[in-house]
């Protein structure tokens, strides 16, 4: 498979989980539950808590994934800027 699709997929995968993990984040809040008027029968605690854990935990292997694949651009950038910073007097 093409590097450049690889990429493309973990990437797309990174935004469905951090959107997972975001909308599971905010349910967890029981006052966010009560402004809205949503209860525990329509959204069990249980359920979001552990959908959010294990979608924070997908995130930070897919970001681990994210800069492993990306790596000689962050070396090559890092390399680039540090070169072009002003030396202090």
């Amino acid at each position: 498979m093409n590097s450049i699709i690889i990429k493309w997929l973990v990437d797309l995968a990174l935004g469905i989980t951090f959107f997972v993990c975001f909308i599971t984040g905010l349910l967890k809040y029981t006052v966010l539950l009560q402004v809205t008027g949503l209860s525990e029968v329509l959204l069990p605690s249980a359920f979001i808590s552990d959908l959010h854990d294990w979608s924070g935990i997908v995130l930070g292997l897919l970001v681990f994934l994210h800069l492993y694949l990306n790596r000689q651009w962050i070396i090559t950038m890092t390399r680039k800027i540090l070169a072009n910073t002003p030396k202090d007097p």
